[in-house]
């Protein structure tokens, strides 16, 4: 009894380590991915304020420096919406253009004098008036899809490496147990210990074994699925990098058209606000002709190249990675937990469900809806803030650093079908791209998948 009890506690800690090293490689590609894109996305946020400074400081000089907290709390904002804050950034974007209004409303005027009531007039003409042109409509919509596209799929680098993380961790059941001994130690009681068991008997065995866990695949893969097209979202029409870069010069556009409209703007805000009181000390025209005399276009010449590939390569990098991370595995028995009542090697309570496997599951869910929303070009959380960018908001509180939460109840997902459904592109978007062949040979597979076959080829070698 005691030679029993130790195979057993020996089979069982054999499975244990090889689920473990088993995934460590599909851990490794979230971790470093993960870290590699929020490193990436943050330093371009920050090189794009440093940029948008230079630029202004040189061409608006002491303008821009009295009046810089209106562009300190724009990247400040979309810096706190990137980590997870709860920021709509349709909002978010309109009080930066009225903001600015306001200021240059004021410098352009500034031969009168402005009550707060009255600037508050001022920039409810924002939107009627246009006075910075199509400049806030176009990069609402570039800067809303972008950076939702780019912190979503930072959130699922993040998830998938939680999931294979926690599915790595089996819980050996008594079943698994006994039969993990009976296959591997069966054979000493005769004298054979160099005597493997046959490969459809191995698979049975770990079927069983693995039955909770491999109810996660059809989960892994639509996430993977839709990893990918929000992967090719960030390459092509959604790229942050094309957004963030250039963002300096579409500002300076738009403070450049206010300029050229201001005689226009000024005559119809005057008419709605009424007509300002003037400032009686001689200072207001010099002011105004220092301010004139500044804003002039800053010429693309003078910014410093940047190497604009950076992102086209990290997201040609994981879409080979996450493409590897869909295997197909030829079955014994079905997999799944309710399809191991036909097992003839384990028996295995199919009534009673891994509770945490299904925790897994919906946060494959989860994310998968999130994960369809950014490759829409939408926020989930603000779907109904605007006509024309729907969903252009915060998250729901999500951080780069996802939690899980057992008892926490989803707010999408919630009286789905049991198996989320693949991101359909819109006859309009890029063309999805194509998952890899069944018969290419992928270095890296789903967790449950990568578990099995590993641990076939220890015992079956």
């Amino acid at each position: 009894m005691e030679m029993e009890d130790a195979l057993t506690h020996r089979s069982k800690a054999d499975l244990e380590r090889l689920m473990e090293e088993s995934s460590v490689a599909l851990r490794t590609v979230f971790t470093t991915k993960h870290r590699k894109f929020d490193e990436f996305f943050l330093e371009l946020l920050d090189n794009s304020e440093k940029s948008l400074n230079h630029m202004f400081v040189r061409t608006y000089g002491n303008l821009f420096m009295q009046n810089s907290e209106i562009f300190e709390d724009l990247f400040s904002e979309l810096r706190r919406y990137y980590t997870g804050g709860n920021v709509n950034l349709e909002e978010m974007l309109g009080d930066f253009w009225a903001r600015l209004l306001e200021k240059m409303f004021q410098l352009l005027n500034s031969q009168f004098s402005f009550t707060d009531e009255y600037l508050e007039c001022v920039s409810k003409y924002t939107d009627q008036l246009k006075p910075f042109g199509d400049t806030p409509r176009k990069l609402k919509v570039q800067i809303t899809r972008a950076l939702a596209a780019a912190r979503t799929f930072v959130q699922g680098l993040m998830v998938g490496r939680e999931v294979a993380n926690r599915v790595a961790k089996v819980n050996v059941s008594p079943g698994c147990s006994k039969a993990l001994t009976r296959m591997l130690y069966c054979p000493y009681c005769g004298g054979f210990v160099d005597l493997k068991p046959c490969r459809s008997y191995c698979q049975n065995v770990m079927k069983g074994c693995l039955a909770n866990q491999a109810d996660l695949d059809p989960e892994w893969n639509v996430f993977i699925d839709s990893m990918l097209l929000v992967a090719e979202r960030l390459k092509g029409p959604f790229n942050i990098e094309a957004v963030m870069e250039p963002i300096d010069l579409k500002i300076s556009e738009a403070i450049m058209t206010m300029q050229e409209n201001s005689i226009q703007v000024s005559a119809k805000v005057f008419q709605g606000c009424g007509h300002p009181k003037p400032v009686r000390s001689g200072s207001g025209r010099s002011t105004r002709e220092v301010f004139n005399a500044r804003f002039k276009p800053y010429s693309p010449e003078d910014m410093t190249p940047s190497e604009s590939s950076g992102l086209d390569r990290l997201v040609i990098d994981i879409k080979e990675k996450l493409k590897q991370a869909k295997r197909y595995f030829p079955e014994v028995v079905k997999d799944g937990l309710t399809n191991q009542l036909s097992n003839p090697e384990v028996e295995i309570d199919i009534t009673r469900p891994d509770t945490f496997i299904r925790q897994q599951i919906m946060a494959l869910r989860v994310m998968t809806n999130k994960l369809r929303s950014a490759y829409n070009g939408n926020d989930i959380s603000f779907q109904d803030s605007s006509d024309e960018v729907s969903g252009s908001g915060s998250g729901s509180g999500y951080t780069t650093e996802f939690e899980f939460t057992g008892t926490e109840a989803p707010a999408v997902g919630a009286g789905r079908q049991d198996q989320a459904t693949p991101l359909r592109p819109a006859s309009d978007k890029a063309t999805p791209i194509r998952p890899a062949s069944d018969k290419a040979p992928p270095l890296i597979a789903s967790p449950i998948t990568l578990m099995m076959v590993t641990l076939l080829q220890f015992w079956w070698r």
